[in-house]
Order: structure tokens, then C-alpha cells, then sequence
């Protein structure tokens, strides 16, 4: 400011000069903290000489007052000689408000507090701002400070903290939070014992979206705390974290907020609030829902459904404020669950109302004839609405992984890479609700890292439990559209649980219902008016979370008897597909894995077997599920007294065993399986445990003795797949000690023995491994190669591909 002339908040300075010398500065500054009020002389010579004052510190003084007064009019001649004056017991320093840059900054923000309590946000925040543009450093920094100053540098501290206090309050009320966010984050480390600050950091944060960085923010304070002085937060900041973890729709918005429509006491309805700040994804949905409501005119209605937790209520708000232009008269909110009385008629042409969780039709229609714009938000279509017009919301689509950083990452090192966040995602069936959940636990755990969290939404049987934390409770979101469906609808969704995750057919789901195709596809429809089954194209799904949901129902709610008639229904309509050569519509391994599974559990021990039996033409990545699938089919058949299964079920541990280079394991299995098959007299498994020993042989360098095994596979019948796989075993022994050209005639008869078996995956095998010999051919000089020894398992050889065999064969690769 122009007025002021003397300035102490920072580096002392004085209009034309202050004065040089260290004593005569530490005098002046003494005097104008305490400007306006006599200081006596003890005071000044404890503040000049706190330690020791000299035997003449009082005449020194003296001096000292009279060289500053002929500093000052030298410094310029508004200093007159009635600035300094001589006041029993010392001296004083005569200024007005507007010449003492401290005094001008109390004034300002006295003023800015009072306006502040007046909720002029706007005035308070400028006050504020002038206020603290005032100060250049810390009071008197180029003074030494002695008892008086050290005092007034605190009391001055503090009224600066609390100025900055009440100018972000006002800014947040103003809507400032993304400005806000990097000064608070320093304000936050220069003040780490001060809640305030955190608090408003804590609140900048959540209205940028940065939930799990707010909550983290909380997370470190508390630390602080407790290390620092041994007491938890207060009363304020633990309520503040409670809201976060809430997903407090009010904390989301400041004051004053946005326009409201002034309609007196016009019922239960209320202004609209803000958009959610945490809002990702939904381009396509956004776009489409804003070019219906900018398309709609009064008596309209829009609703968007889905299921819980959707975020349906932040993609209407999100989408109102969006085309809020085309709304002169506002955009307003009633909650039909409130109880309330209806609104009156739109105060405004123009006038968008948002009816958010709307249960039935009944509710709606009273509304039409008010003049509003509805937009609804609904788990159900309210079927009946003339011209209603529908956006149907799922979860979030994988491509979209890269929005949700944001929600999992934070400042406090523990990023999360975009592969993370997707990983999470997916656990949480992308599902927005679960996945804001997920971010709470991790911002509530900061000795979590974001592969901590992954892996505790690992198991199916703890993940619910994982997504529960504070007032967010997933499995209870959920569990509200489960009860409020009647018994018939609860009971089958309940079985739909025992379908394996992903697509299935009206034909499967029949299956588990134990209904015809007819009325189980009706069943389907209602389920998805429900919102808890999803149309899947073609097929059907049960969403992730509503499927755990859905099997923890049915363990606490069917009698084992019904379940179990349910899972060998279920297996019996997946066997088809699993049994013979892959195609198209097979199950995948994992939905093969889980069944089998689910009828050992059952006691179903013959289906356990069959249904593993399919497993074995899959290339598995999870080596541990594979031989726990093996290792349960194999319990099974001993069950069941099925020798011929327990042959098999050895050699497919045996084979897994050998794929990860453990030969001795391989060894005792094939042993085992051999003689095993050979008891009961199955010439299949024979055949197959032969072929596997001989493969040791073979990676052994023992190619002669491999090919002396190989003879009684090979003379096992054409259409059997242990003839197959001696015929394949016997090229690479060919290949070993004869080389390519001996191999291709060994490869052209699995050519024609695939065709016999009518395995696509065999024939393309065989006409990979043809092509390769011709490639070999084409270039013989080749030093390192790739052999397919099975289908979709490689070996690297010396010598090029399909090259005679070194005795030290590489790792497999799949």
C-alpha cells in the first residue's frame, strides 16, 4: 500500500532508508511492533542486550533514540520529530493504521474474518489476499530477536496462519479447489501439525475426484500425530474422512454452489448439486444422455438404469450440469425416497428436474403435468411412460482402465500403473462403487501397495469382504436389488451362481434352473429388468460381483440336496463341449477347472472326471492350478474306482510335470500311469504313458532307446490319439538321428491321423511342423532353432530348426 511507511512483516524497511546500523533497527523494530503503545526502557535493553546489558545501557539508549530520530527526518521529511516520543517509563512509536504494514494487515483481515462469517465469500477471499500480500518473510528477519520480538513474531504467525486459514476457505467455498490443491500441499508440509490445513487439502481433493488422495492425506496427518504428540485427529477431520470414505455427494460441491432455482416452499424437491469431481469415464454414455436431454422439452422423460453401485445418479447429475444451458430455469433434484411432498409446478419454462432412485411408475406420473423435464435414475424401466427414453448404464469397459488411475493413485509414492488399475478393475467386475471401494482400502492402508490390493481381491470368498470399508459396504449395495425380488426370482438367480463366470446360453441357464428354454429365457428377462442379469449380445452374464453374491446366497439359503441336483445338471450341459477336439463353442480351462471343481465338492466324482478330462488340450499358464485340477480328478477317480482315470490323471501330472523340467516327478508318475493302464488293460493309456517315456528318453539324448519304446504305440489303431502322439514322438526321434527328411514322412502320417480324429488343432500342428521342415530345407545353415515338439510347446535346439537333436535340450516356451 502507498500510505504505509514503515514495514516489519519481513525485512524492516522504512520509506527513503532505514537506518544502517543493527542497534538503531533493533530499536525502531521494538518500537513499531508495539506500535502506538510505550515500551518501556527495561524492555528495549532486554530486547538490545538479552544475555549481558551493559553498566550505561540506559544512556546508550538514549543515544541511540536521538541518532534514529535524525535517521528518520534524513530518511525524509514526512518523519517528523512526533513519530518517535518520549513516554514514561521508555518511548513510543506514534503511527496511523495505513502507515504500519502490520496494522494494515490485522485491519484486513479482521475485515476479510467478518465477511467470511457473513458468507460473502467473495469480498472475504480479496481481503484475505490482501492481507498476506503484505508480508515479505518472517516478522523482522533481519533483527535479532530477543524476548519482545521472539513474542510478537509468534502472536504475528499466527494471525498470517489463520488469514491463510479463512482466505482458502472462502476460495474453496468459491469453487477454487483445483487452484488450491498444489498450495495446500505445501501449506500442508509447512504446517504438519495443523489439521486445518489438511482438512482443506482433504476437501480440494475430494472435489477434484482424488478421493483415495484425500483419504490418504488423512492417513498421514494421523500419523503425525500420534508420533508427534500421541493423540488421534479431532472431532473435524475424523467426520471429514468419514464423508470421504462415503462418497458424500454434499462434500462434493462448494457453496454457494450452483444456481439454484428459488422456488419458496415448492416441496420435497431441492437444487440440484454438483457434479461428482471424481466422475471418469462414460464417454459414450455422457454424449448419448446429453443429446436426449438437450433434445427434450417439458413433459419429457429420460431415465438412465442399471445396476447398483453404476454410478446411474452421477451420470444424470454429470449429464444435467452438462446441458445445464439448455435449462434457463435451472436444474433441480427430488429424492421420491425422502418422503416428501411432490414439487409444484416448474417455477420456469425450462426447468430440468433429476427424480433420483425412482421404484415404479406411480411415482413418476403425478410429475408429468407440472411443465418439468424429468430425468430419472432407476434400477427398473418404469415401463408405461409415454415417450420414455432410456440409457441403459453397465460397468465400466476395460478401455477405459486408464481413466481410473486417478482413483487408485496419490502423492504419497504408492502409484499405480495403469496395468494395476486394471487389474483392480477387473476383480471388481468394473463395477464404479467397487472400484471407489477398493481405492478407499488402499488409501486407508498406507502400508498397502497396489499389489497388496490386488492380491486381496484375489479370492472369490473374501473379496466382498475386501470391498467394505468405512460407510461403503458393496455386498450390501448389491443385496438390496436381491431383496427386492420376490422368492421365485431370489431362488434363481441364486443358481445361476453355479454357471462359470462369463458369457452362457438360455440352454445352460436352463440347466442350472431346471426350467425348458422357453421359460428359462423368461426368467433371464425378468432377471435383467431387475438389473441382475445382463443381456450379453447373444448370450448372458451375471456380473462379477452380483455372482459372489449369488453364491454366497445359495450356500446360506439351498438345501445341499437342491444344489447338488443343480450341479450335475449343470456339468451334464457342459460336457458336450468339453469332450473331443476343441472348437469354438467349447469352455474355456478356467470354466472346465471351476466345474470340476464344483462336482467334486458335489460328490459327483464321475463328472469330476470327465470333466477334467477335457483340461488336457489346453496350454494352462497357472502350472499350480493345473496339477490341483489333476491332483482333485485324480482323488476322484480312486473315489469312484475308475483305474483307468487314475492312469490318466497320473499322466497328465506326469506331462505337466515334464513341461516345467522336473524329470523325476515325470519319471515316477509315467511309471505308475503305465503300470496302472496296463493292469486294467487300456491300451489308450498304454499307449500315451509310453509315448511319455519315451519323450525322457528323447530329451535325454537317449533317441535309440526312445524309439525302441515308441514300437507298441505305434502299432496301437489308427483313430486312437495314443497312435498320434507315438507317430509325433517317433518324428522327433527321426528328426534326432536322421534329420528332416526322415521326419517328414513321420509328420505326414500325424497329417493323416489328425484328419482321422477330426482335430482341427492336430492337423494345423502337423502342417506347422511340414512347413518348418521345408523352411529347414530352404536355409540348412541355421544355428539356432525353434522345435514344436507339441502343439503350442517349443523347444530351442542347436543346429537350426528341426536339426538333429543336442543332448541338452533347451527350457520350454509356451
Amino acid at each position: 500500500m502507498d500510505a504505509v511507511r514503515f514495514g516489519i512483516l519481513g525485512p524492516l524497511e522504512v520509506s527513503g532508508g532505514a537506518p544502517a546500523a543493527a542497534k538503531l533497527r533493533g530499536v525502531l523494530g521494538t518500537l513499531l511492533v508495539r506500535a502506538n503503545e510505550v515500551v518501556s526502557v527495561d524492555a528495549l535493553i532486554d530486547e538490545l542486550w538479552p544475555d549481558s546489558p551493559p553498566r550505561t545501557a540506559a544512556t546508550t539508549l538514549q543515544v541511540y533514540v536521538s541518532h534514529l530520530r535524525k535517521a528518520l527526518r534524513t530518511a525524509g521529511p514526512h518523519h517528523d520529530r512526533e513519530t518517535l516520543l518520549t513516554r514514561r517509563p521508555g518511548y513510543l512509536a506514534r503511527v496511523t493504521p495505513d502507515e504500519l504494514d502490520s496494522t494494515a494487515f490485522i485491519g484486513l483481515a479482521r475485515r476479510g474474518h467478518q465477511a467470511l462469517n457473513d458468507g460473502d465469500f467473495a469480498v472475504a477471499a480479496d481481503l484475505q489476499r490482501r492481507a498476506l500480500a503484505l508480508w515479505r518473510g518472517p516478522l523482522l528477519s533481519d533483527i535479532p530477536h530477543g524476548p519482545l520480538l521472539a513474542g510478537a513474531a509468534v502472536r504475528m504467525d499466527e494471525a498470517r496462519t489463520t488469514a491463510l486459514d479463512e482466505r482458502v476457505r472462502a476460495e474453496l467455498h468459491l469453487g477454487m479447489h483445483r487452484e488450491l490443491v498444489p498450495e495446500l500441499h505445501e501449506l500442508a508440509a509447512e504446517f504438519p501439525l495443523r489439521e486445518e490445513f489438511h482438512a482443506h487439502l482433504m476437501v480440494a481433493l475430494y472435489r477434484c475426484g482424488r478421493q483415495a488422495e484425500a483419504l490418504r492425506v488423512f492417513t498421514r496427518l494421523r500419523h503425525t500425530l500420534v508420533d508427534e504428540l500421541g493423540i488421534e485427529p479431532g472431532p473435524r477431520s475424523r467426520r471429514l474422512q468419514q464423508l470421504i470414505l462415503a462418497g458424500d455427494p454434499a462434500l462434493a460441491r462448494p457453496e454457494p454452489g450452483p444456481r439454484p432455482v428459488a422456488v419458496g416452499a415448492a416441496g420435497g424437491d431441492t437444487a440440484l448439486p454438483g457434479p461428482d469431481p471424481s466422475f471418469v469415464g462414460r464417454t459414450e454414455e455422457l454424449a448419448a444422455l446429453e443429446a436426449l436431454l438437450r433434445g427434450a422439452k417439458a413433459g419429457d422423460v429420460v431415465a438412465v438404469t442399471g445396476m447398483p453401485g453404476a454410478g446411474k445418479t452421477a451420470l444424470a447429475v454429470e449429464a444435467a450440469h452438462r446441458a445445464a444451458d439448455a435449462f434457463p430455469g435451472g436444474l433441480r433434484l427430488l429424492d421420491p425416497r425422502d418422503g416428501g411432498p411432490p414439487p409444484r409446478p416448474a417455477p420456469a419454462p425450462g426447468t430440468l428436474l433429476v427424480v433420483d432412485g425412482v421404484a415404479s411408475e406411480p411415482e413418476v406420473r403425478p410429475l408429468l403435468p407440472l411443465g418439468y423435464t424429468l430425468l430419472l435414475t432407476a434400477r427398473r424401466v418404469p415401463a408405461g411412460l409415454p415417450g420414455l427414453r432410456t440409457v441403459l448404464l453397465g460397468p465400466w469397459r476395460p478401455e477405459e482402465a486408464r481413466q481410473l488411475v486417478p482413483l487408485l493413485d496419490g502423492p504419497d509414492g504408492r502409484r499405480v500403473s495403469v496395468e494395476q488399475a486394471e487389474a483392480v478393475a477387473e476383480r471388481c467386475g468394473w463395477l464404479p462403487l467397487a472400484v471407489r471401494a477398493a481405492a478407499a482400502q488402499l488409501a486407508a492402508r498406507p502400508h498397502w501397495t497396489p499389489a497388496t490390493l490386488v492380491d486381496r481381491l484375489y479370492a472369490e470368498e473374501s473379496r466382498l469382504d475386501a470391498l467394505r470399508t468405512g460407510d461403503m459396504d458393496v455386498r450390501a449395495r448389491l443385496l438390496v436389488a436381491y431383496e427386492d425380488c420376490d422368492e421365485v426370482r431370489r431362488r434363481q438367480f441364486r443358481l445361476l451362481s453355479l454357471l462359470p463366470p462369463g458369457p452362457f446360453d438360455a440352454a445352460r441357464a436352463a440347466a442350472a434352473l431346471g426350467l425348458t428354454g422357453a421359460r428359462a429365457l423368461a426368467a433371464l428377462e425378468e432377471l435383467a429388468d431387475d438389473r441382475l442379469v445382463e443381456a450379453d449380445r447373444d448370450a448372458w452374464r451375471l456380473p462379477e460381483l452380483l455372482r459372489l453374491v449369488a453364491a454366497e446366497r445359495l450356500a446360506a439359503e439351498e438345501d445341499p440336496a437342491t444344489v447338488r441336483a443343480a450341479v450335475r445338471r449343470v456339468c451334464l450341459a457342459y460336457l458336450p463341449g468339453a469332450a473331443g477336439p476343441r472348437r469354438a463353442t467349447a469352455p474355456d480351462a478356467p470354466a472346465l477347472a471351476r466345474l470340476a471343481g464344483t462336482a467334486y465338492d458335489a460328490g459327483l466324482w464321475e463328472l469330476t472326471v470327465r470333466l477334467t478330462d477335457g483340461l488336457a488340450g489346453f496350454a494352462r499358464p497357472d502350472a499350480v492350478a493345473e496339477e490341483a485340477s489333476y491332483a482333485l480328478a485324480l482323488d476322484a477317480a480312486r473315489r469312484c474306482a475308475d483305474r483307468p482315470a487314475q492312469a490318466r490323471m497320473l499322466r497328465l501330472l506326469a506331462e505337466l510335470a515334464w513341461r516345467y523340467r522336473r524329470f523325476e516327478r515325470a519319471r515316477d508318475l509315467l511309471g505308475r500311469a503305465l503300470e496302472l493302464a496296463r493292469e486294467c488293460g487300456d491300451e489308450e493309456e498304454t499307449g500315451q504313458a509310453l509315448v511319455g517315456l519315451a519323450e525322457l528318453l528323447l530329451d535325454g539324448g537317449a533317441a535309440d532307446e526312445a524309439a525302441d519304446l515308441l514300437g507298441p504305440a505305434l502299432a496301437a489303431p489308427a483313430h486312437t490319439r495314443a497312435r498320434y502322439e507315438a507317430t509325433r514322438a517317433r518324428a522327433l526321434v527321426a528328426l534326432a538321428q536322421e534329420g528332416p527328411e526322415a521326419a517328414r514322412t513321420w509328420f505326414t502320417e500325424c497329417l493323416t491321423l489328425a484328419g482321422a480324429l477330426d482335430d482341427p488343432g492336430l492337423r494345423m500342428y502337423a502342417r506347422r511342423s511340414l512347413r518348418a521342415l521345408d523352411a529347414d530345407a530352404d536355409a540348412p545353415g541355421a544355428g539356432f532353432g525353434a522345435v514344436e515338439i507339441r502343439p503350442g510347446l517349443w523347444r530351442i535346439h542347436q543346429g537350426g530348426p528341426f536339426a538333429r537333436s543336442s543332448t541338452a535340450c533347451g527350457e520350454p516356451c509356451r
